[in-house]
């Protein structure tokens, strides 16, 4: 009885195309080959443990025909994304990747000015300022309406081909760790794992773009251009000198892009389980993802923007003996290198707050662009996937036809 109203259900779905009898013809051919290949992948052991029950518990049969009828719906009208390894494959999530880092890093660059300015640990006068509205309207109103988008061609050369690198090894990184460590579910040390080697593919791209990008941000930048800054670190402070950051970019990155993908995998495990394409949730689960971890990082970040700005304020400081117990002889602090420099040179300027210059920045900054990069990035991963699986589908009709 139960497989009578399972058969008629399923030519009902065949039928309702439209009713035209040659889409419906193949619709309801779509149908029996994956019964049929759904019940030939039926493992053994599944089998074994059903056979002695089909006999006298006729209500397991009935669960199991309506459970196939429920998951056999979809598969002619709409692919599922995340599970469509063919689909989704490395091209698909380079080309999402790259369009999300640069609209990420476009949209959001006038903030990530603002950001670099105030996590300066001696700015001058009129660089000091109150929030991040009156960072904008003081830097447009005195600077030019031009002046907070200075060094976006940089960034977004170097965002194309880092985010590129970076989904696409998240991804394949990811399901891969999960298959050996919870297969078949969600695991967040393969999350926190995936994010950390996909992060250092990303800031290897990245780090030379971020070290003029912040040169150029700074105020009373004396760097005509891109190129003139490229031309004149590389002359006075060496090719070294953009990846002198790097190491503090990684000690950074590392802990933000775990506790970042992390976040977002377990906030779309709550507000997305069936991981459909859901704008809203992908928006929400980014923008906490990336605030959470902003947050955490901040002191990483200002070392950071120390030592790619090489702030000539901060060194003259240095070199003039200021800071609570600390005298250095003129000219003794040329350049500041690595991590234990940086984080010495920010405690003693500005004290255990200077750690945290440019927080508020950081986080309005990051809660937008790490939505508006995941946002865009499921929705090309998205749409990409689903035009291919249209495609090997129109090609399988055509074929049989």
């Amino acid at each position: 009885m139960e497989a009578d109203g399972f058969v008629r259900r399923r030519r009902m779905t065949a039928e309702t195309t439209g009713n035209d009898p040659g889409v419906a013809g193949a619709s309801a051919g779509a149908e029996v080959r994956w019964l049929g290949g759904r019940f030939w992948g039926v493992s053994e052991s599944i089998v074994g443990s059903l056979t002695p029950r089909i006999g006298g518990e006729t209500e397991l049969q009935t669960v199991d025909f309506i459970r196939s009828a429920q998951d056999a719906q979809p598969e002619d009208t709409e692919p599922d994304y995340e599970g469509l390894p063919q689909g989704a494959s490395t091209s698909t999530h380079m080309l999402a990747g790259a369009v999300a880092g640069i609209m990420e890093h476009c949209l959001m660059f006038p903030i990530d000015c603002v950001k670099t300015r105030m996590q300066s640990l001696q700015p001058d006068p009129a660089a000091r300022y109150r929030n991040v509205m009156d960072a904008l309207r003081r830097i447009v109103a005195t600077e030019g309406v031009w002046r907070p988008m200075r060094g976006l061609n940089a960034t977004a050369v170097g965002a194309g081909p880092a985010h590129a690198l970076y989904f696409a090894s998240y991804e394949k990184l990811k399901k891969t760790l999960s298959d050996v460590i919870h297969p078949g579910a969600n695991s967040h040390l393969a999350n926190g794992t995936a994010g950390c080697v996909a992060t250092l593919l990303h800031d290897a791209v990245m780090n030379p773009t971020e070290v003029v990008k912040q040169r150029m941000q700074m105020y009373n930048s004396p760097y005509r251009g891109v190129m003139d800054c490229v031309r004149a670190v590389w002359q006075k402070e060496g090719p070294a000198a953009f990846y002198r950051s790097y190491t503090t970019q990684l000690t950074m990155n590392v802990p933000f892009q775990a506790l970042h993908f992390m976040t977002y995998e377990y906030l779309q495990e709550l507000l997305n389980p069936h991981r459909q394409y859901n704008p809203s949730s992908h928006m929400l689960s980014g923008a906490l993802a990336g605030a959470i971890a902003a947050a955490t990082t901040t002191p990483l970040d200002v070392c950071k923007t120390l030592l790619n700005t090489q702030e000539s304020l901060a060194l003259s400081s240095l070199s003039s003996g200021q800071g609570p117990g600390q005298s250095q002889g003129p000219g003794a602090h040329r350049h500041i290198s690595g991590l234990a420099h940086a984080f010495r040179t920010v405690y003693r300027l500005g004290g255990l707050k200077g750690f945290f210059k440019g927080v508020q920045a950081r986080i309005i900054y990051q809660m937008p662009s790490t939505a508006i990069s995941w946002s865009v990035y499921e929705f090309f991963k998205y749409g990409l996937t689903k035009h291919q699986h249209n495609k090997r589908k129109t090609q399988h009709m055509e074929a049989e036809i």
